[in-house]
């Protein structure tokens, strides 16, 4: 289903982020996962995106066997990064041909294993350009092209400091085309609010999607203070996950009610759609759905329009 179409039908959007695979095993662990998922009935599914090599590849062989083999709507990353013009036709060309009907189109940064990369290899430099090369592909389902979603920051930038300039390079993304705004994972709701605050601010009216991440373990939560992109971690959090000691499943608690009292806050304040970064498993998302008080995704939707 096309991005528009799905906005159009839900008023409140709940969607699940997965990462390709990089063994049989895991690929057939992640179908599990999704399995159990799908019985939430999300309003999409997205799976993440790295640059060169054979993660790429694996990212587009699930985009289409999730298309294929599931009924779930499935939103690629595609990026700028190790990218010539050529290689992103080839690839929206595949989509189009297998019914994949949206992109994320991101900036992307260099594999770690390509050190020393030189850029100016790509095709595009920024973001907005990818956008506006993608609007300008046919799609597959009628003259609207492929929907296309952009990142953005609730705590800023990592890579501009300036937010007024920020805001500025958002604006052009949105202009060059993008249907709507996916965040990067944040913990306090302010963070959220102000950012979506700037957006109006800025003229910028597509739908803001919150980007959710449960802490499942210590490891995890350290893990998600490197990956992304400097989050910040409130001292609250903190201070309740090594009051867990070393119980593991205590912390997982501890990120589950976290993340369900954040979900219930946006909800209270009309967040356009909750998106679920998974880590390509399913207990802390179904906990949440059921604290949340639900059973699937078009029920939450429909309460949260109430």
């Amino acid at each position: 289903m096309h991005i528009l179409d799905i906005f159009e039908t839900n008023p409140t959007t709940f969607s699940f982020e997965f990462f390709p695979p990089k063994t049989d095993k895991a690929s057939a662990d992640l179908f599990e996962t999704m399995a159990h998922l799908q019985a939430l009935q999300p309003s999409f599914v997205s799976v993440t995106y790295g640059a060169g090599g054979t993660t790429r590849e694996r990212t587009h062989d699930l985009i289409v066997r999730i298309q294929q083999e599931t009924n779930l709507t499935a939103i690629s990353h595609l990026t700028c990064v190790c990218h010539s013009e050529a290689e992103l036709e080839a690839i929206l060309e595949r989509y189009a041909a297998s019914k994949i009907e949206n992109i994320l189109a991101l900036g992307g940064d260099p594999p770690r294993n390509l050190q020393g990369y030189d850029r100016a290899n790509d095709a595009f430099q920024y973001a907005d350009q990818l956008v506006r090369f993608v609007r300008s592909r046919l799609g597959v389902a009628d003259s609207r092209g492929f929907g296309v979603g952009v990142a953005g920051f609730p705590e800023g930038h990592p890579g501009t400091p300036n937010r007024l300039l920020e805001m500025d390079n958002l604006k052009r993304k949105v202009d060059a085309g993008a249907d709507y705004i996916c965040t990067q994972l944040f913990f306090q709701n302010a963070d959220f609010y102000d950012f979506r605050e700037r957006c109006d601010l800025a003229g910028i009216r597509v739908p803001i999607l919150a980007g959710i991440m449960p802490v499942t373990s210590k490891e995890n939560l350290a893990r998600i203070a490197e990956l992304a992109l400097g989050a910040r971690i409130p001292a609250r959090l903190l201070r309740a996950v090594e009051r867990c000691g070393d119980s593991a499943e205590s912390v997982a608690k501890v990120g589950v009610h976290w993340a369900t009292e954040q979900c219930r806050d946006l909800l209270d304040n009309e967040v356009r759609g909750l998106h679920f970064y998974t880590l390509n498993r399913s207990d802390a998302t179904r906990q949440i759905y059921d604290y949340l008080g639900v059973k699937d995704s078009q029920a939450l939707a429909r309460r949260a329009a109430v």
